[in-house]
């Protein structure tokens, strides 16, 4: 895909089914489609927090706030980092997530520490699923405390599925699993069928 083909409409659609964009590069404005052969999730019942890191959440040593700074919480996850020269977020990913945030279909957590953005993580919501698109931390643990909050406000406003997309080593520390695509989908559709609330923050 080329250009600004897509809408923020035919990319819920796309959700729905199963499917998510990734760029190429960041400075290639290609996308293409993708749907797993086996699917992260993170199962809300079955979240696990670290004891340090739960020692970390109550110390209060963050401010968390949501859809406070969601433009800079996605450039952010876009910017060169050490582990990460390269990012999926390309120019396009900015203008579509920016619309459906726009739409109120898209949401940030953001974790601030003496008034600087310091972490946060972004995502799309669709009915009861919320979708975990990319996230970013510039000090010690602030993106795992945005994925806790996350996670409880997901909790509190009655969603029932948490994708990943991918499962990786870290998200894995936290309870996230894989599954195969067809029980995804299921799940999905039970999920999107369902209504849930965003949650303060």
């Amino acid at each position: 895909m080329h250009g600004p083909v897509l809408s923020p409409q035919l990319l819920l659609a796309a959700y729905a089914q199963g499917l998510f964009p990734m760029g190429e590069r960041r400075d290639d404005p290609t996308l293409y489609w993708v749907s797993p052969e086996q699917r992260g999730i993170l199962p809300l019942d079955g979240f696990h927090v670290p004891r340090r890191l739960a020692r970390t959440v109550r110390s209060g040593l963050f401010t968390v706030t949501s859809d406070i700074a969601f433009a800079k919480v996605m450039e952010e996850c876009a910017a060169p980092a050490p582990d990460r020269e390269q990012s999926w977020i390309n120019a396009e990913i900015l203008r579509l997530y920016g619309a459906l945030h726009a739409a109120g279909h898209a949401h940030s957590v953001e974790c601030w520490r003496d008034g600087e953005l310091v972490g946060g993580l972004y995502g799309v919501q669709l009915g009861a699923a919320f979708f975990g698109e990319s996230m970013f931390s510039k000090v010690r643990d602030a993106s795992k405390v945005a994925l806790v909050h996350l996670v409880e406000g997901l909790i509190r406003g009655g969603f029932v599925l948490l994708d990943t997309q991918f499962l990786t080593s870290h998200l894995a520390r936290f309870g996230a699993v894989e599954i195969p695509r067809d029980e995804y989908l299921a799940e999905l559709q039970r999920a999107i069928a369902q209504v849930a609330v965003w949650p303060a923050f």
